[in-house]
């Protein structure tokens, strides 16, 4: 007797019927977050270049974690689906703050200053392209 056993498609493929727009918003979405966890690291280790360009910026050595931690939450809330679309609206303040923070230090502009703007546009076209349910609340299609 042989017992026939079948694998399910999802799980050898786990985006198996999804849509291209949700694949490249998930593709999208784990590089943003692999930056922005390399991002939380760095604030929550200090290393030296951390410190060197956060006192560059004006803040003192021990404002470092906090910075790190604010920005901690926002990624998980953004990570996890339910509390996705807040920690998208959280890490665009975050990001608006970065924008302000960078213009007040002379930081030059494409570099610098709009970084927190072409992360915080990522995070939101990610958002649209996996997630029909947000566009069609945002956009009405």
């Amino acid at each position: 007797m042989t017992a026939a056993t079948a694998t399910a498609p999802s799980a050898a493929k786990p985006w198996a019927g999804r849509s291209k727009s949700w694949i490249a918003g998930m593709v999208l979405t784990v590089l943003i977050w692999a930056f922005l966890v390399f991002d939380v690291v760095g604030k929550l280790t200090e290393p030296q270049a951390v410190i060197d360009g956060t006192l560059k910026l004006g803040f003192q050595e021990k404002h470092i974690l906090v910075i790190g931690l604010v920005l901690l939450v926002g990624v998980i809330l953004w990570t996890i689906p339910r509390t996705a679309v807040i920690g998208a609206i959280y890490l665009t303040g975050y990001l608006g703050g970065a924008v302000a923070i960078n213009l007040r230090a002379e930081q030059p502009i494409a570099g610098f200053v709009l970084s927190g703007v072409y992360v915080g546009v990522l995070i939101w076209v990610a958002m649209f392209l996996r997630r029909p349910d947000l566009r069609k609340a945002v956009l009405g299609a």
